[in-house]
């Protein structure tokens, strides 16, 4: 897992409050939402407020592309990396 997506997979932590996991527990490839991680709808507007916030991206909730974003850790990185807002 490379730097961004070790601190993409640390806001993940920290906004959901998922103490009980840590970095390491996070795979770059895994899934985040059904039988991945187990994230739902709300974790993912919480998520990408944070996202937001962190990396002064735009996300929009009805764009066809927001749900593929989400699917890894991995691809939210490279989303983040793909943006022009990324700093």
């Amino acid at each position: 897992m490379n730097d961004l997506e070790r601190d993409i997979a640390r806001l993940i932590i920290d906004t959901l409050a998922l103490e009980h996991l840590t970095v390491d527990d996070i795979a770059a490839d895994q899934p985040l939402f059904g039988q991945g991680l187990g994230l739902d709808s709300v974790d993912a507007l919480e998520l990408a407020l944070a996202l937001q916030n962190r990396y002064g991206l735009q996300i929009a909730s009805d764009s066809r592309d927001a749900r593929r974003h989400f699917e890894t850790v991995r691809s939210l990185a490279l989303y983040v990396e793909g943006s022009s807002c990324a700093g």
